[in-house]
């Protein structure tokens, strides 16, 4: 069970990480990841990832944790050690506030498979997302809600991109990033050839200056989408391994979306050309 403690500072080691929370370097080192607000660590409890603690009001604590609402899973394997509860005063002292709500959770990144071991694990055909260069915590956050709700299988995160471990995209992600696989590569372009010369997938650039149109463009079979940097797009190493470039149609003098409004437009064709259901 628990070490539920009632605390008047946030001076415990073990608050350490909510302390930091404007250091994410300190948080990768470690391991960790922040999650924060009710929807977020309501997902956490209910995920296979391994919880270390959780900080939050009593009257969270009440809505959250009776004992009588909560799985024999969870109360075995992911039930957090220690569960620290205070004051809203003392809540308010933390960053963002407003948007943690008084409740937040640390959890351990969970340990990072390689890409083949995660190709090993899906069924074809497999719809992976790739970020090469995506450095906005909170546009990596949408990318990857995006990709949960669209179907995607497992994202692929490139060297010069941001993780979606960090506290604002896990925020942003609205807890989608506990359901999928993430893959982190040191070389992008060469995992992205692994991909096309192993595994006979279509490699995808969304990129607005694309020579085929989305409607024309074939997103069956094995693909890995590609969503690149906000300002410059994706970096000419990977549009070299890129077997389409293909952008969305638009109107009215529009350039483009912002990427996370494209990627949503991506999977969602993606989606409707491999047939798949979408329930309701």
């Amino acid at each position: 069970m628990s070490n539920v403690q009632y605390i008047t500072s946030l001076d415990l080691p073990e608050l350490q990480p909510y302390r930091t929370l404007r250091r994410p370097i300190e948080h990768a080192k470690q391991g960790i990841f922040v999650a924060e607000g009710e929807k977020v660590v309501r997902r956490l409890l209910v995920s296979k990832l391994t919880i270390v603690s959780m900080l939050m009001t009593k009257d969270w604590y009440d809505q959250i944790l009776p004992i009588n609402q909560l799985t024999t899973h969870q109360l075995t394997t992911n039930f957090p050690p220690f569960i620290f509860i205070a004051e809203k005063k003392l809540l308010e002292t933390i960053v963002g506030y407003n948007l943690h709500q008084g409740v937040m959770a640390v959890a351990k990144v969970p340990i990072q498979r390689s890409l083949e071991e995660t190709i090993s694990t899906l069924n074809n055909p497999f719809l992976l997302v790739a970020l090469d260069g995506l450095v906005s915590a909170e546009n990596v956050g949408v990318v990857v809600r995006n990709s949960a709700g669209f179907g995607a299988d497992a994202i692929l995160v490139g060297e010069t991109s941001s993780s979606p471990y960090l506290r604002r995209a896990v925020r942003n992600s609205m807890g989608a990033v506990f359901q999928l696989p993430v893959v982190h590569l040191s070389n992008l372009g060469e995992g992205l050839k692994t991909l096309k010369q192993t595994y006979h997938t279509r490699i995808i650039a969304a990129d607005p200056k694309g020579e085929i149109t989305l409607q024309e463009a074939n997103l069956t079979g094995n693909i890995c989408i590609i969503f690149g940097n906000e300002g410059e797009g994706i970096s000419s190493e990977v549009l070299d391994v890129c077997t389409d470039c293909v952008a969305i149609p638009m109107l009215n003098d529009t350039d483009s979306l912002n990427v996370a409004s494209a990627s949503a437009v991506f999977l969602y064709e993606a989606r409707k050309q491999k047939g798949l259901r979408f329930e309701v």
